[in-house]
């Protein structure tokens, strides 16, 4: 017996047992498992863009729409990792189930299909999923709840590169540039700047011509220790360390773009601070910011940013929306870090109503608020001498229209209000400021107001009171917060398993939909099919 052991065939230590009914895996399985769900739901999607990414699909192997299903169910299970993935469809039975006789994929062929295949059309299979939900009438297609968090990159935590420091590196570098163009112009008589003028090209031209001098005089370069450097020689090996020092800069601050900082190991991920904060100490990790669209209870739309404010967000998130799903969405909503005079004008212009809660809503509920002098929304406006009047009695009146452009390129106009505060005595509770160097007695108090804000943010609030308002904020919280709140907790998404923006995008889909799909089997069970909004809570 023990040397069938060591021979690797275990079953030659044993005898055989009696083979048993049921042989089929279907009859193992209950028939209100998730596992019919997603095999059901995943044949009902038309998955022709997922097909169309394969040059031919091999015989005796499992299809992209198992591999679907796989993927869709390993999140659900809270499985990411392509060897566990592997290891459960040699396993699990739900897992051989939906491979349907087919042998199980081994981790290579579950990452490829992940990173290249499903990566090239994520928006289009979560489109799909849309479409069938709100066939079903699971989805209202009239309200839909915005919000995002930040999901913690894969890349390694201390690979950050920072925009602002390659920048003052840059330009320490062009004045070492300087100095060693105008010493080689003058040492060897060349004539290399033009009105002080360098760059890239201008240092290559130097060393081009360094090299030329170095081959009419027969110099030879020379290394090791004791070996004297010629000063041509000394000459062109600076200039090539510039010439790879400015390269990478310049490529460095390419990456960055409009964001400060990214990191070595995953490019795409921007330096955030994080709720998780294990240190203790503030400290910025790599992450995406996640945006989730959410409509009864089911993620509808979900996006990658590299911000990690959402104000500049919103605009591209509903342009993205409105490409790949036609659902007439009437009612966005949203916290108060969306809010911004651009986003307003987009949704008004779009025909759509904005259900945002202004940045100082919270604030103006305290005492503070309501007692502070110095602000706008404490002070009387009189419309028919467009002035607003002080705690003092004095008229701050109009003095001028500004028109400035944003980081964004959106156009605002801001009306400057001022008027004379010499001899006030509440000067000084009113005008705020500490750092300016003008003194406080010379100083007249200002406003700068946008009066189309100003409108939008009062209808806004108006639309909130009310009482569907009220329960439209009420969903926001219970639906998009809580999808991330599953999402994270629930399905263990607190870190991404592949880096680039595509490959993360596509991990979010995923879990979207795997989201989804323990959504609408939760839904069936407890008999709250067709539940858009939750009703507010009656106080008698």
């Amino acid at each position: 017996m023990q040397n069938n052991i060591l021979h690797g065939n275990y079953t030659s230590s044993r005898t055989f047992k009696q083979l048993k009914l049921p042989l089929e895996l279907e009859f193992n399985i209950p028939a209100d498992d998730p596992v019919r769900l997603v095999d059901t739901f995943v044949e009902e999607m038309d998955l022709s863009d997922l097909y169309k990414t394969y040059a031919r699909i091999r015989k005796n192997q499992a299809t992209p729409s198992q591999l679907l299903k796989i993927v869709i169910y390993s999140a659900m299970n809270r499985l990411y990792s392509s060897r566990s993935i592997e290891t459960a469809c040699r396993r699990d039975i739900n897992f051989m189930f939906l491979l349907d006789g087919m042998p199980a994929p081994d981790h290579a062929t579950i990452a490829r299909f992940i990173s290249v295949h499903l990566a090239a059309c994520p928006h289009k299979i979560m489109a799909e999923m849309d479409k069938i939900l709100y066939g079903l009438g699971e989805i209202s297609a009239r309200n839909i709840f915005i919000d995002g968090t930040k999901i913690e990159s894969a890349a390694n935590k201390y690979t950050f590169v920072w925009k602002k420091a390659v920048s003052k590196n840059l330009s320490k570098l062009m004045e070492k540039v300087l100095s060693l163009v105008e010493a080689a112009e003058e040492t060897f008589g060349l004539h290399i700047a033009h009105n002080n003028r360098i760059s890239l090209h201008t240092l290559k031209r130097m060393r081009k011509k360094l090299c030329k001098i170095k081959k009419d005089s027969g110099i030879s370069f020379v290394h090791g220790t004791g070996k004297r450097k010629s000063p041509v020689q000394k000459s062109v090996e600076l200039t090539e360390y510039y010439i790879n020092k400015l390269q990478e800069y310049v490529a460095k601050l390419h990456l960055c773009g409009s964001r400060n900082s990214y990191a070595k190991t995953d490019e795409d991920a921007t330096f955030m601070r994080m709720k998780e904060d294990a240190m203790l100490n503030g400290q910025l990790k790599p992450a995406y910011n996640l945006q989730h669209g959410v409509d009864s209870e089911y993620i509808v739309w979900a996006e990658l940013f590299p911000s990690p404010t959402d104000t500049n967000t919103l605009i591209p998130f509903l342009q993205n929306l409105s490409q790949f799903l036609d659902l007439p969405y009437k009612n966005i909503v949203a916290d108060a870090g969306y809010e911004s005079e651009e986003n307003y004008r987009y949704i008004e212009l779009n025909g759509q109503t904005a259900y945002i809660k202004p940045n100082n809503y919270e604030i103006s509920k305290k005492r503070s608020f309501r007692q502070d002098i110095g602000r706008r929304e404490n002070m009387t406006y009189e419309a028919d001498r467009d002035c607003y009047i002080c705690h003092a009695e004095r008229c701050l009146s109009r003095q001028y229209v500004r028109n400035y452009k944003t980081r964004s390129g959106y156009r605002r106009e801001v009306t400057v209000y001022s008027g004379d505060c010499s001899g006030c005595g509440l000067k000084a509770s009113c005008i705020k400021g500490n750092n300016c160097k003008t003194a406080l007695e010379e100083r007249n108090k200002v406003l700068n107001v946008s009066k189309y804000m100003d409108r939008q943010r009062k209808a806004c609030l108006e639309r909130l009171s009310s009482p569907f308002g009220a329960q439209l904020r009420m969903n926001r919280s219970i639906q998009a917060e809580g999808s991330f709140a599953n999402t994270k907790e629930d399905m263990g998404m607190r870190r991404y398993s592949y880096r680039g923006r595509s490959n993360v995008l596509t991990q979010s889909i995923v879990v979207a939909l795997a989201y989804n799909i323990m959504r609408l089997d939760n839904r069936i069970k407890t008999g709250r099919v067709g539940l858009h909004l939750y009703e507010l809570k009656k106080i008698a």
